[in-house]
């Protein structure tokens, strides 16, 4: 039973295919810049702790972009690429549709930053990487070793992102599919599927729950009462949201797993992880011991952060992260 606190407080409202596999540990340092950028550190910390402090939702933002970035092509940066003439790029696509603007303003400020302490030198690539741990610990996330040298890379396409980053309505089977092919193990999916115990989703991302002859009837009663009240008009006014994790929205925690528990997962593809019987021992266990979440949840972090990065032969550092070096690759 919800209790009418909460119910006052939970609700957000916005106005705003190929196996990639991890790269070889040996390819990144984490003192890759000691030398060549040594305040790179420095000024990633920050820049982060003022956004955030300007915007709240910027470290959730920041964590799901790194995710759909390094889940298509590995971790290249190539999500921040702005469309152009040319070609469509994956920030465009229908499903990277709602990728927060605070996220790639972060990592805008952070190279501006840099290009100005250690011009040319540092990849946009590491810059989301950093920013996304640092801001994880923020938000009172574990910390993790974040090894940098990733480079930039040349290509960003919007029909690629389809059937490689999990929707809200997705099953575990489907998004164990996509998990596996980047290297990761059942466990380690809901390790990582706990960052949303931070965060937003549309009320068109879970709409199917409530409305019509299919609306779930596994949501908690009061819970889909209010988000019902919240959605009503989504199809007009489709900035409508609520947050993930409905009792503590801004900390980073283990109440998402608690919250699975009884009925208040907000989107279908987080209610299957305890309907399930493969995943519901680690929702179980995570819900029950905030530091075994903590400490796979960075373990796979680390290994997230290793999948198919680029070196000097197939990247670059772009001068902006929005930009290709050159218009023509």
């Amino acid at each position: 039973m919800l209790t009418s606190s909460f119910l006052n407080v939970f609700f957000l409202v916005l106005t705003f295919a190929p196996t990639i596999l991890p790269a070889p540990a040996t390819s990144l340092t984490k003192d890759y810049y000691q030398k060549t950028c040594p305040d790179f550190s420095k000024i990633v910390r920050e820049t982060v702790t003022t956004k955030q402090a300007q915007q709240p939702t910027t470290a959730a933002g920041t964590l799901r972009v790194f995710f759909h970035d390094c889940f298509l092509e590995g971790c290249d940066a190539s999500v921040l690429v702005a469309t152009n003439s040319f070609n469509k790029a994956e920030r465009d696509d229908e499903l990277n549709e709602s990728l927060p603007g605070d996220a790639f303003d972060i990592v805008t400020r952070i190279k501006t930053a840099l290009e100005l302490s250690c011009p040319g030198v540092v990849s946009c690539a590491d810059i989301l990487a950093q920013s996304t741990r640092d801001l994880i610990t923020i938000i009172g996330g574990p910390f993790y070793e974040v090894k940098l040298g990733r480079k930039d890379g040349f290509e960003s396409k919007a029909h690629k992102v389809r059937g490689n980053i999990p929707t809200a309505n997705h099953t575990v089977h489907d998004m164990m599919s996509i998990f596996k092919r980047n290297g990761f193990t059942l466990k380690e999916m809901v390790a990582l599927s706990g960052g949303h115990t931070v965060g937003f989703a549309h009320c068109i991302e879970f709409s199917n729950r409530l409305f019509g002859p299919r609306a779930d009837p596994e949501l908690d009663s009061q819970y889909a009462d209010r988000l019902k009240d919240l959605c009503k008009h989504y199809t007009v006014n489709k900035s409508m949201a609520a947050f993930l994790d409905p009792m503590t929205p801004g900390k980073f925690d283990n109440m998402y797993f608690k919250n699975l528990k009884r009925g208040l997962g907000l989107l279908a593809s987080d209610h299957a992880l305890f309907k399930d019987n493969g995943t519901r021992p680690f929702v179980d266990l995570y819900a029950d011991n905030q530091t075994a979440f903590f400490e796979d949840f960075a373990r796979a972090m680390e290994k997230l952060g290793m999948v198919g990065v680029k070196d000097d032969k197939d990247g670059e550092v772009r001068r902006r992260c929005d930009h290709f070096n050159k218009l023509n690759v």
